[in-house]
């Protein structure tokens, strides 16, 4: 038997007694560099919105990497990201009377995410009835995922775009990719016609937006 793995129950021998960052970098080369699929799944995710939603579903499972998995790794590094841009001032000016909105963006809005994305599969669900909610559901996560990441690019860009014209640009076209991987993935994977489609993501967008809306405020009068 191979001398990395225990004789007895066939698991890896890791030794823990080393530093910190080399740990952290062996975490990091499992969760990203796993036979290729991390490299495969964002590819995917990016240049042809609601494929990988599609094979998924269509059982082509280990050739790609879990949604729960890619949802929960991109969405911690993009609330970091948020909690450095709204610390940083850049969507507000910092001051007492923000102290609050702060709070709530960099430590409320990570929970908040993560309860309401069930509530985004039941929005799809209502919108798109002939699929299970299990299907919904897979795509709200690829969705989450990709507009986390465009959206990390996007948001510390938003003091400096309006000093620059160039990075305004930058940021127009992000927002127009992310608005395009939308209706672009709505469209693979339910099917619809672009008007039917166009209509639904317009609805299911706006009601989304006004509940977390809504709930960012309750959280924030709470503080």
């Amino acid at each position: 038997m191979d001398a990395n793995f225990c004789p007895q129950c066939g698991q890896e021998d890791v030794e823990l007694q080393r530093p910190l960052f080399e740990l952290l970098g062996e975490v990091l080369r499992e969760t990203f560099d796993i036979d290729g699929r991390a490299a495969r799944t964002i590819w995917t995710m990016f240049s042809q919105p609601g494929v990988l939603t599609a094979r998924f579903l269509a059982g082509h499972r280990k050739e790609y990497m879990s949604p729960v998995r890619l949802y929960l790794v991109v969405s911690v590094l993009f609330f970091l990201v948020v909690a450095w841009v709204v610390r940083q001032g850049i969507l507000f000016d910092v001051g007492a009377d923000a102290a609050g909105e702060i709070r709530v963006l960099a430590e409320d809005l990570p929970t908040l995410m993560f309860i309401f994305l069930p509530v985004f599969a039941l929005l799809l669900k209502v919108a798109f009835r002939q699929r299970f909610y299990f299907d919904h559901l897979i795509h709200a996560l690829h969705l989450h995922t990709a507009a986390y990441v465009a959206l990390a690019l996007l948001l510390p860009l938003e003091r400096a775009a309006n000093q620059h014209w160039l990075l305004l640009i930058v940021q127009l076209a992000l927002f127009a990719y992310l608005a395009g991987h939308l209706a672009i993935s709505f469209r693979r994977v339910y099917g619809a016609t672009w008007v039917a489609t166009a209509i639904k993501v317009t609805a299911i967008l706006f009601g989304y937006t006004a509940i977390l809306a809504t709930s960012l405020e309750f959280a924030g009068s709470l503080k």
